[in-house]
């Protein structure tokens, strides 16, 4: 088993309701089981134009998937949840956003496929959750999520 870290977002339709609910579906996939949910937040779109605010938090797992299978897991959840990537801009609004953080203590680059997050370490709605979540929990060349967070909150 190995433990992951997947960040939920949301800003189009019932955020909430949507997070819980893949929450349950994501637990209930062959292979995964969800060990705790962050607090949800409510922040800021990063990116492309005016949009609805976000609904964000993270989720810790254990998994007996691979990497690249609990991808295609999280992305076939996005699906059966509304999302189609076709549709927006890559930072646009979506119905669902799952976003494989952490994958063990693995940094992995493959196309389609890079841990962790490669945007991870500059993102409060990320960092903040994972702090909630696990603290000392270390981010493969980058340091422990709590020290990355106060980096953040740092002035310049």
């Amino acid at each position: 088993m190995t433990r992951a870290y997947v960040g939920l977002g949301a800003n189009l339709g019932d955020r909430e309701r949507t997070l819980r609910e893949a929450v349950d579906a994501l637990g209930a996939g062959e292979g995964i089981e969800v060990v705790a949910v962050s607090t949800l937040r409510e922040t800021e779109p990063v990116g492309v134009g005016q949009q609805p605010r976000f609904l964000n938090g993270a989720v810790e797992l254990e998994t007996e998937l691979s990497a690249r299978a609990l991808l295609d897991a999280l992305m076939e959840l996005e699906r059966r949840f509304g999302r189609d990537r076709t549709a927006f801009p890559p930072q646009g609004p979506r119905t669902l956003d799952l976003d494989l953080l952490l994958y063990g203590s693995e940094a992995i680059a493959e196309p389609g496929l890079e841990v962790p997050h490669p945007r991870l370490h500059e993102r409060l709605f990320v960092l903040e959750p994972l702090a909630e979540l696990a603290p000392a929990l270390e981010v493969p060349g980058k340091g422990q999520v709590q020290t990355l967070l106060s980096k953040l909150h740092s002035p310049p």
